[in-house]
C-alpha cells in the first residue's frame, strides 16, 4: 500500500499535475505517525499483560519448586530415620553375638575356651 501510494503520487498523478501528496509525502507521513500513535498504547498494554502473566507463571513455578524441595527434605528425613533404625538393629545384633560369645566362653576364632 505504501509503495502504491508513493508510485501513484510521484509518477502517475504527477504527469497530470494532480498529485495530492507530492514527493516528500507529508500526508503519508502524517498518516503513518497517527497509526503509530494509536498502536503504541495498545502494544504497551499487551506487553504489560504479558509481563503480568509471566510474573504469575514465575510465582507458580516458585511454589512448585518449594513444594518439591519440602518433599525432598521429608524423604531425606525418612531415609535418615530408616538408616538409623537399621544401624540400631545392626548394633543390637552385634551385642547379642558378643553376649553369646561371652556366655558360651567361645574364643572369637571359633574354638571353645
Amino acid at each position: 500500500m505504501l509503495l502504491s501510494w508513493m508510485l501513484l503520487n510521484s509518477e502517475v498523478l504527477n504527469r497530470f499535475g494532480r498529485a495530492f501528496d507530492p514527493y516528500p509525502f507529508i500526508f503519508l507521513n502524517l498518516l503513518l505517525s497517527t497509526l503509530a500513535a494509536v498502536q503504541a498504547p495498545i502494544i504497551m498494554m499487551s506487553q504489560n499483560r504479558q509481563a503480568a502473566k509471566d510474573r504469575l507463571a514465575a510465582q507458580l513455578d516458585y511454589e512448585t519448586n518449594l513444594r518439591a524441595e519440602l518433599e525432598l527434605l521429608r524423604l531425606h528425613h525418612k531415609v535418615d530415620e530408616l538408616l538409623a533404625a537399621r544401624g540400631e538393629r545392626h548394633f543390637e545384633a552385634l551385642h547379642r553375638k558378643i553376649d553369646l560369645l561371652l556366655s558360651a566362653k567361645i574364643e572369637p576364632d571359633g574354638q571353645a575356651g
